[in-house]
């Protein structure tokens, strides 16, 4: 019988050992490839004036007695039935008002009472390689095919920058809505800062909480060098290139000061094209005062004019709702299990980085 057990308990090992190593090969490869292509993608739509009414039922049936809630529904049905006679009679009259028209051109339609009008959200979450850009473009090409000029889009920005390839491209596809004629609104909660600014900028209106941190006008580039831990271990590297600013620094060679320079005139280049994309679409700004790579709090970047209202997402768009239909899309795509797998390894890792970071913050405080 102990012979058993322990065989047991080695085998219980031996599974675990397997299960954890399958788990981190499965992460890996879902964290490292790319999203899929388009085809196997669909769009989203989420009422958010739904939500709120279902959030309002049931607080309501926790908050009232069974009588109250009949009082309620009677006050609502009243209501309700008040406004629907209302929007039926201003129709009877639009449609008298329009009657000697039709009579004079038979080819004349009734006027149509304005539509409602409708707010559409998405959702952007920037990495370094801004990779919801290619989520984000869908979900714009989806929008565009139906919202007027009378309607809005509002972009939740979460990002603290990265390539200066990616967030050109994630711009220029907010850019797409500014062209149709459709008001472009982009909410701030907690960072918009470097490339993220680059495509807050483009919007009609920011709105940033208090504390979130917006600007960083700026470029930068860094990279090791390990030429003489190379020379250090006789490890010759040899690189050859056909043009004169082909390869201007590297990571294993020499660089030279003349390629150092140009490296930096590229990157002042880079930092120009930055500052007039942002006051061409922010001409109200002092550019050469805010572009300095500096970052301020949404208090402080609302008196430097880096954005246009202090408030959060959720009071922006609650707002919205008492005058508008809301509809958060999302462009999503059925995840393959390794995918699935990945994604439980990744957001595994950051909860225990996050637990171990709050335990180690609290042990400090505690201390102190």
């Amino acid at each position: 019988m102990e012979f058993l057990a322990e065989y047991g308990i080695f085998l219980l090992k031996a599974l675990t050992v397997v299960i954890s190593i399958i788990l981190v090969i499965a992460g890996i490869a879902a964290v490292s490839s790319k999203p899929k292509a388009n085809h196997d993608g669909y769009i989203s739509v989420n009422k958010v004036n739904d939500d709120l009414d279902d959030y309002k039922e049931v607080l309501e049936e926790s908050l009232y007695e069974k009588d109250e809630l009949k009082e309620l529904e009677k006050a609502r049905a009243k209501e309700d039935k008040a406004k629907a006679k209302a929007e039926k009679a201003k129709a009877k009259a639009d449609k008298k008002l329009n009657k000697g028209t039709e009579a004079k051109d038979e080819d004349s339609q009734e006027v149509a009472e304005p539509a409602r009008k409708r707010v559409f959200v998405l959702d952007f979450d920037g990495d370094v390689k801004a990779s919801a850009a290619d989520f984000m473009r869908e979900e714009i090409t989806a929008i565009l095919t139906m919202a007027r000029k009378e309607d809005e889009v509002v972009v939740r920005l979460e990002s603290g920058g990265g390539m200066v390839h990616s967030y050109g491209l994630a711009s220029s596809q907010l850019q797409r809505i500014k062209d149709k004629g459709i008001p472009l609104t982009v909410c701030i909660d907690k960072v918009a800062a470097s490339g993220g600014y680059m495509m807050a900028c483009i919007a009609d209106k920011i709105v940033s909480a208090p504390f979130a941190i917006v600007g960083s006008i700026g470029v930068v580039a860094q990279l090791p060098n390990f030429s003489r831990l190379l020379k250090k271990h006789d490890v010759d590297f040899e690189m050859f290139t056909a043009g004169k600013y082909k390869r201007t620094v590297t990571m294993f060679g020499h660089n030279s000061a003349k390629a150092k320079e140009k490296f930096s005139e590229d990157l002042e280049e880079t930092h120009v094209l930055f500052k007039n994309h942002v006051s061409h679409f922010r001409p109200s700004l002092n550019i050469e005062e805010i572009a300095t790579g500096d970052t301020w709090y949404g208090q402080d970047a609302l008196v430097n004019k880096l954005v246009d209202q202090l408030g959060t997402s959720d009071d922006y768009l609650v707002s919205a709702c008492d005058e508008a239909d809301v509809f958060e899309v999302s462009y999503e795509f059925k995840k393959t299990l390794q995918e699935k797998l990945g994604f439980a390894v990744q957001m595994g890792i950051e909860k225990a980085a996050t637990r171990f970071l709050t335990m180690l913050n609290t042990q400090t405080h505690t201390k102190s």
